[in-house]
């Protein structure tokens, strides 16, 4: 793996493949005789379980964007100092399952909120730190709910924001392709429409695996 790409986010619309990716990059790193760090968002630690449980709820359809922006950067600023921040100091690759490339998606572009809004409070939540590579996993979002759900009606979902109408979600492919254009100097946009091992090559190679 690249030395310079200790920090590494995957990201993208619901059902692009991120989770299955993050592990095959992991078990290639093992197979290096690395120990990455695996981890996601929001979670990764106690606190931040209980902010993903809340967050997540059907029981709270109310909840305003503002509110789960806030949420979302509670969430990753204990995550940082308590999870990933001591990690890369100990020198291990830290693989993510989201970080503020969603919130920017999310929240700030299909949410309405301002991604200037969420770039302030994310940078507060950090204390600076940014992935040295987010890789964007690109596929229309239909695909993605389909291959996530499958006709399952979007109302069925278990989680709250899943479940928007599709419309939110391709909201949320726009701003995650406005991210890496802003930030074109750590991110990679991947087509996710291929077959995985597909998919992985690609990222293989960016990460000189």
């Amino acid at each position: 793996m690249r030395e310079d790409l200790r920090f590494v986010v995957f990201d993208g619309v619901e059902g692009c493949g991120k989770s299955t990716q993050l592990a095959r990059v992991a078990e290639a790193l093992r197979a290096e005789g690395l120990d990455p760090l695996l981890t996601h968002e929001p979670g990764g630690t106690p606190i931040g379980e209980a902010i993903r449980a809340l967050l997540l709820s059907p029981d709270h359809p109310e909840m305003d964007p503002l509110t789960e922006a806030f949420l979302f950067c509670a969430s990753r600023a204990q995550h940082v100092r308590e999870v990933i921040a001591p990690a890369l100091e100990d020198g291990r690759a830290v693989l993510c399952d989201r970080f503020d490339a969603a919130t920017w998606a999310y929240q700030g572009h299909a949410g309405m909120i301002g991604v200037g809004l969420v770039e302030r409070v994310n940078a507060d939540a950090t204390g600076g730190l940014e992935p040295d590579l987010t890789v964007i996993l690109d596929l229309d979002p239909a695909e993605g709910l389909l291959r996530k759900f499958g006709e399952k009606a979007l109302s069925e979902t278990p989680d709250r924001i899943e479940s928007n109408a599709l419309a939110f979600h391709e909201l949320v492919r726009e701003g995650f392709l406005l991210y890496a254009e802003r930030h074109a100097d750590r991110c990679a946009v991947v087509d996710a429409g291929r077959t995985a091992d597909e998919v992985f090559a690609e990222i293989a190679a960016l990460l000189d695996l």
